[in-house]
């Protein structure tokens, strides 16, 4: 998970997108690129181009990585925190 961090950071310094990198326009990016991921499905049930679904999911992840990184968030601990509640949810 460090080296994918590491990469997400450097990737976003080298384009010089710091001052995109604030929780807002995090949590709004990742709303974008969920929609432009559903377009996938929007009037079939299947992808037809897994390639460029599997780019938006990509993005959808990114940007979800770096707003746990601008809050400090362990990714893992929360996914098995949250895992946890949703089983106690039965």
């Amino acid at each position: 998970m460090s080296e994918l961090k590491e990469l997400i950071r450097k990737f976003v310094e080298d384009q010089g997108w710091q001052n995109f990198d604030q929780p807002h326009h995090l949590a709004k990016s990742i709303t974008i690129e969920a929609a432009e991921l559903l377009e996938h499905y929007q009037w079939q049930d299947k992808i037809e181009n897994q390639e460029e679904a599997e780019h938006e999911l990509a993005d959808v992840l990114i940007y979800c990585l770096q707003l746990a990184m601008a809050y400090q968030i362990d990714v893992i601990d929360i996914i098995q925190r949250k895992l946890e509640l949703n089983r106690q949810k039965k």
